[in-house]
Parts: C-alpha cells; structure tokens; sequence
C-alpha cells in the first residue's frame, strides 16, 4: 500500500513522490476538506520532474521519515506538478517573488485551509547552515506561530492575496516610441564580449532574441552574437543537438542540463530567423540538428511532443549514482580511445577538451565535471584547420565522422530521465518551430512533424471543441490555460502559413473565439491566465512576463493581429489593441521584461501587409518557398487555391475574390495598407521592399 495518495496521478513528478513517507495528496478538494476538518495548514510543494534542485529536497527532506513524521503531524502535504497546473504555480509564484524577492523550484509555501498563502520560499536544506534555517527548523516554527498567533496569520494571508489580485493600469494607448526605447534598454545589460544580456547565470530567453531581430542593425547584431555564443557553447549538446536549459556561467559553457521542450522550439525559431537575415549556414545547421535532436527523443509514435528530459542520470549501468550531466560529459581518454590520436587531435582541439578537464574555475563549486569535458565549439572548422595545418575539407569530414562515433558510444550510457507527458501549450510552440523551419528550409519532414502534432492535439487533447492541458496515456482531463490556447493557436496560424491547409486557419478562429469567452478580462483589458470558477485556486492571475516562456497575453495579441491582417477581421484587430494597452506601462517602464509583447507592437504599428498567392498549391510552390526563404515578420501569407479558400479570405475583403492567376500561371499579389500591386509570376527575397 502506497503511503501517500499520489499513486493514481499521471504527471511523472507526482509519481516520483509517490513512496515518499509524507502523506502527500494531489491538488484537489480533498485535501483542503481535511485541512479544514483537521484545522491544520497546508504545505505546497510545487516543483517539475526534470528539475534538480527538487530532486536534492526530496531525497534530503521528503524521503526523510523524522522530516515526514512532522510534515505528516502538523501539515495537510500537497504536491503539484507546475507544469500540469501552471495556474497554481503562476499564484503562489507571485506571492513567493513579492514576499521574498526571488522565485523558482521548488517552491515551498505554507497556506491556511483556504488556500491563502502566508509563507513562502524555494528549497530549503535539511538541516540548519550558513545563516539559514534548515527545513525541520522552518517546519517547526510555522507550526508554533499557527498555534500562537493564527488570527495574525490569516488577516495577513487575506492582505496579501488582495495585493495579489490587484489588476494594472488597463493603460490608454500604444506609442511606436517604445519599440527604440527598449533596444536601448536591452543595449545597456548587454554583453558585447560573450553574448547574452546582465552575468551568470545566463538563461536564453528567444523572446528577447525575437524582439531584436526585428529592429535595425545594432538589435540584430546583438540578437546575432547571442545566438552564435549560445549555440558554441555547453549551453548546446554538440553531439546529439538541442539546447540545455541555462549556463551557470556567464560564458554559455557550463550548463544546466536539462532539456525543455519550450527551449528547443524558441531557440529553433530564433535560429531559423538568423538564417533568413542571414544565410549563415551555421544557424541553418544548428536548427536542423535541435529539430532533429526533438523528432529523435522527445517524440511520441503517434506524433505529440514530450516535455523534458532530466539534467540527472546514473553515471554507469548496475550502479545507484547519480550526476548532473553524467550522460554528456566526457574524459580525455575516453574520446582518445574511442577516436584514435589523429581523430581524437583534432576533435578535442576543436571542442575544448583538456586533459584535466575542461570546466571553467568557479563554475563547478562541487567538483562534479572534475576531470570531465563539456564540448564547447572553440572555432569553426577553418580556424581549427588552420591552427592544426590540415585542410577545412579534412576537418570538416574528421569531426563529422567523430560526432558519430561518440553520439552512438553515448547512446549506450544510462539516459536521463524522460518527462513524457504532453502539454498542450509547449506542443504548440513546437509546431511553429518545426512548421516554420519547414517551410523555410523545405524540409517536408518537418513539415509533417508539426502536422502530427497538431493533429495529436485536436485529436487527443480536446473535449467538445475546447483544449486540455496533458496527455499521458491518456487526456489528464485539465482543462486548457490561456497559453495553452495562445500558443496551440500560434502553432497553427504557423502551420497554415506553412502548408496552406485551411483546417488550420478554421481551428485556429474557432480556438481563438473559446480563449475570448473563457479568460478575456473585459475590465483589464487582456487576458486572465486561467478559467473562473475554480473554488481551490484564490486568485485569478493575468501572465504578463516573457521569461522562459512568452506570456499568453504577449502571444495572443499577436495571434490576434495576425488573424486581423488574414481575415481582415476588424474586431480581432480592436481587441489585441487593448491588450497592447494594457501593457502600455510595462513597455514604457520595464520593456526588458515584455519582449514579446514588443514584437506584437511592432506588427501593429506597421501598415497591414498581405501577401496573396492565387494559383494551384503545387503550381505555386516556387512562389511559395521564395515567400518562406525571406524575412518577412511583419506580414502574412495567404493561398487562394480553391473555393474555400477564395471564400474565406474574401468574405470581408472583396477584392480578394477578383484576384486571379496571370496568364495562366499561379501569380503573388503584394499589398501594404489595403491597396495591391500589379500581379507577378515570380519574386525573390531580394525584391521585397
């Protein structure tokens, strides 16, 4: 009999808690029903399956039974898994982050039987040291001050969640002022010598990298020399492809290694971008090797995208041990053996591989990577040719065959451990990637990813017409978020703009119109984050920060403007107005922490532009992928190729139903501020303007 009741729950971070010896239950009536019966307050821990720090508090704490006995004793215990219920996470990470200052997993809060919360932190230690007090310390305290001073304690709980729930300034319109404002801001935090904005850690953050590339040289520039440092160093698995989660070091070289979903699909996108603007074959590579690295290992067989993938795992089969980064890093010795001395030269020149180690000093306080090598691309494979006086062509076959031999060796080391759920909302971030490289790079695989994708989502993950949050094995039965809804409708208007099916542009409007009936905020002007009725969660929260995720609000302005300039639907338009309104403050004061948002902005105060391609699909694929090679972020593509589609975009643009092929060939209508210019059967990146 399984200790706590976890044991029925689908998300694979309640399952890792389910022999724990604390009485955990999920969130749920239940357990504030005997929170209130018994009188006792509530412990939440809210943490993720591939998180590490979790990890370490649960063997230290949650796996303790003297830690356990005074959880059990004085607690109702919760778990929650942030990812399945980010509308929990989303308040009390408020509450953590305005009463401490700081934020992250896991988080530990202590709420009264009503849910409000009246203290908060992250991961505690097991026992008190370095000025802090340890976990059965903290424990032990709240429970005496519950008992001495409970009156105290919830008319402050009460406080707070009214602060909480405070709506912003709706704002009073959008100035075009702000889009320069924020590169300046960006300028000042960044790092012009090693890429990325403020020191260590360095997290990526693709809406940032969005935001400036779509500004003038200097942005692009630093969005450019970002994505080169990012994706030569250990921040990105030189072997197997994809991105890890954050470098602890300021010089992208020592990461976190986990591997998020959302991660592969921003950064993606972000790198296709880069190749547009500029035809590097290095961005090209790096995109089709992260788009890869997903297909390969994060893929479900019938085409929906798990979350994660641990930074942890044993370090050797038939052994309990277990290293952060065990699965990807290497010894000297080892690639020699593996590669032979000629191989093994070149490529550990070429990556940074050193005999003792390669780990940069005060970047491995715990000696975890002693002796250990993190790949790192030093040079390109000219300079590294050079250096070593050998010919590019000879380098480049020499790594090539490298990479290989030891991608295959690793495959036999202990994987880390794979979060399999899927989640709606990271789903749909992952179609636009593989939608968007697809089309630009004329990949037909990855074309057919994201429609497996999608189609795992309107078969797998909707009941009656509105989105659930995850699937494992089954629907979890969650109903959607708002960035679920936000970024499946991303994913889709993506993949329309990719294959021209129109089921994806119906899908999308018929989604849009659900997220407007059940989290719009009439009052604030955007979005709330989660439906209302919900008796457990006290606040209804609005996202509005572009972190490692883009909030849904900065997402579905967007969405909505592009719907706008697609169907031109003048109600979409007025609507992501007052959401680009109701950040108005933010973009002037703070635009650091809204990207995203500024990308929205930055398409709505550029005239609407419309490229229109009238002819057969296939006739007009030269068209098309002309179209799809070129940098085109402030328009939108449409095809007219039958009666449904002429149908549908003409319904409140007539002039669209006259525009036909000329001369019998498939032909490209360019239109800016509602007026077209004469038709053309061929077009190439270089003659927009």
């Amino acid at each position: 009999m399984n200790p706590n009741h976890l044991a029925g729950e689908k998300s694979p971070y309640l399952l890792q808690h389910r022999d724990n010896p604390v009485d955990w239950y999920p969130w749920g009536a239940e357990a504030f029903a005997r929170a209130r019966a018994e009188d006792k307050p509530v412990f939440l821990s809210i943490g993720y399956s591939t998180c590490h720090w979790c990890h370490v508090m649960a063997h230290e704490s949650f796996e303790n039974a003297e830690t356990a006995a005074l959880m059990n004793e004085k607690f109702i215990n919760i778990k929650v898994d942030r990812e399945e219920r980010p509308d929990v996470d989303r308040v009390y990470m408020a509450f953590v982050q305005a009463t401490t200052g700081g934020g992250g997993w896991p988080m530990s809060v202590w709420l009264t039987p009503e849910g409000r919360p009246f203290f908060g932190g992250t991961y505690f230690p097991p026992a008190d040291a370095f000025g802090r007090a340890g976990f059965p310390a903290v424990l032990a305290q709240i429970a005496r001050l519950w008992a001495s001073a409970r009156e105290r304690v919830e008319a402050e709980a009460a406080r707070l969640l009214e602060v909480l729930q405070e709506s912003g300034d709706p704002g009073s319109g959008v100035s075009k002022d702000w889009i320069e404002a924020a590169h300046t801001a960006f300028g000042r935090i960044y790092d012009a010598e090693r890429g990325g904005f403020g020191g260590a850690p360095k997290f990526p953050r693709p809406s940032v990298l969005n935001f400036l590339l779509r500004g003038g040289e200097d942005a692009r520039a630093m969005a450019l020399h970002t994505l080169r440092a990012m994706s030569r160093g250990g921040l990105r698995d030189q072997l197997g492809g994809g991105f890890h989660r954050y470098s602890v070091d300021g010089r992208w070289h020592v990461p976190h290694f986990e591997k998020m979903l959302y991660d592969q699909a921003q950064i993606a996108i972000s790198l296709v971008e880069a190749w547009q603007i500029t035809d590097e074959e290095f961005f090209r590579e790096t995109a089709l090797t992260t788009l890869a690295y997903v297909a390969r290992d994060l893929a479900h067989p019938e085409g929906g995208l798990f979350s994660a993938e641990d930074a942890d795992s044993l370090v050797a089969h038939g052994r309990a041990e277990h290293a952060e980064g065990a699965f990807y890093v290497w010894t000297r010795d080892e690639i020699a053996a593996l590669l032979g001395d000629a191989d093994a030269a070149i490529f550990c020149s070429h990556y940074g591989v050193e005999a003792g180690g390669n780990a940069p000093e005060g970047s491995d306080p715990h000696r975890e990577f002693a002796g250990k090598n993190i790949l790192i691309e030093l040079r390109s494979a000219a300079e590294t040719a050079a250096l070593l006086g050998l010919s590019t062509e000879d380098v480049v076959r020499s790594l090539a065959a490298s990479r290989e031999i030891l991608l295959r060796h690793r495959a036999g080391r202990p994987r880390p451990h794979l979060d399999d759920k899927i989640l709606t909302a990271w789903n749909g971030l992952m179609i636009s990637a593989f939608a968007r490289a697809g089309a630009a790079f004329g990949e037909p695989g990855l074309l057919d990813s994201a429609r497996r994708a999608a189609e795992f989502v309107l078969s797998r993950l909707t009941s009656d017409g509105d989105l659930l949050r995850s699937w494992r094995g089954e629907a979890s039965g969650i109903r959607g978020f708002a960035e679920d809804y936000a970024f499946f409708i991303q994913g889709l208007l993506d993949l329309y703009e990719a294959d021209f099916n129109i089921r994806w542009i119906r899908s999308a409007v018929h989604l849009q119109a659900r997220q407007d009936e059940l989290f719009w905020d009439e009052n604030g002007g955007a979005y709330f984050s989660s439906e209302a009725g919900d008796p457990l969660v006290p606040a209804r929260m609005r996202d509005d920060y572009d972190g490692a995720e883009p909030a849904a609000n900065s997402v579905s302005a967007l969405n909505l403007l592009r719907l706008a300039r697609m169907l031109h639907d003048g109600a979409a338009e007025a609507r992501a107005l007052r959401v680009l309104s109701a950040h108005g403050m933010q973009m002037l004061r703070a635009p650091t922490a809204v990207p995203q948002m500024l990308v929205a902005l930055g398409f709505a105060v550029r005239p609407p532009s419309q490229a229109v391609v009238v002819g057969p699909r296939d006739d007009a694929s030269a068209l098309l992928s002309a179209l799809h090679r070129a940098f085109r972020p402030h328009a939108v593509t449409l095809l007219v190729h039958d009666g449904e589609s002429r149908s549908l975009f003409s319904k409140n643009a007539p002039p669209i139903a006259e525009m036909q092929p000329l001369d019998g060939r498939p032909a490209l209508y360019l239109c800016e501020n509602f007026t077209c210019r004469p038709p053309v059967t061929t077009w190439s990146p270089q003659a927009q303007g």
